[in-house]
């Protein structure tokens, strides 16, 4: 009898349903929210996408992951809720964003249904003007003629010209 017991508790462990009643979402959707209350919630990485910040879901989940995507300050997973008054701190190559989450979405839509979505702050638009700046600076100038492979009208004003020399 002393052995049968352990099988039996596990048995139980497994009858038992827990909070969620049984029901395996309503379990996951009790974790999500961690605030206690009814407060909507979106996923950071689908946000992300909605917010245009990621063209896809994907792109968002890896930049969450390789700690590009700070949320108040801390790393956090794709899978974290988001809520509106969280700051959001998301860097892609050499620009940096500091928003602050106005409005939840999770689907991607238009432009100005993004803009929507997250008020960004006055530092982080000074911050990226100044580097967008810095690479039209840096950038090199485009020659706009005596350079690289001539346009047909260049071509046949050349040939004219080497004809005339050649006679």
């Amino acid at each position: 009898m002393t052995r049968a017991a352990p099988c039996m508790a596990k048995r139980r462990a497994q009858d038992d349903p827990g909070p969620g009643g049984g029901n395996p979402k309503a379990s996951k959707a009790g974790k999500a929210d961690d605030t206690g209350g009814d407060h909507p919630s979106v996923r950071l990485d689908k946000w992300l996408c909605a917010a245009r910040f990621f063209k896809t879901r994907a792109l968002s989940g890896e930049a969450i992951s390789g700690g590009h995507v700070h949320v108040n300050g801390t790393r956090s997973k794709p899978s974290r809720p988001l809520f509106v008054g969280d700051k959001l701190d998301i860097t892609r190559k050499e620009f940096a964003w500091s928003v602050a989450v106005t409005g939840l979405g999770e689907k991607r839509g238009s432009a100005d249904r993004a803009r929507e979505l997250y008020e960004e702050t006055p530092q982080s638009i000074a911050r990226r003007g100044e580097i967008a700046a810095q690479k039209r600076a840096m950038a090199i100038p485009q020659q706009t003629s005596g350079g690289g492979r001539p346009s047909k009208h260049d071509r046949r004003l050349l040939e004219k010209a080497l004809r005339k020399r050649l006679l």
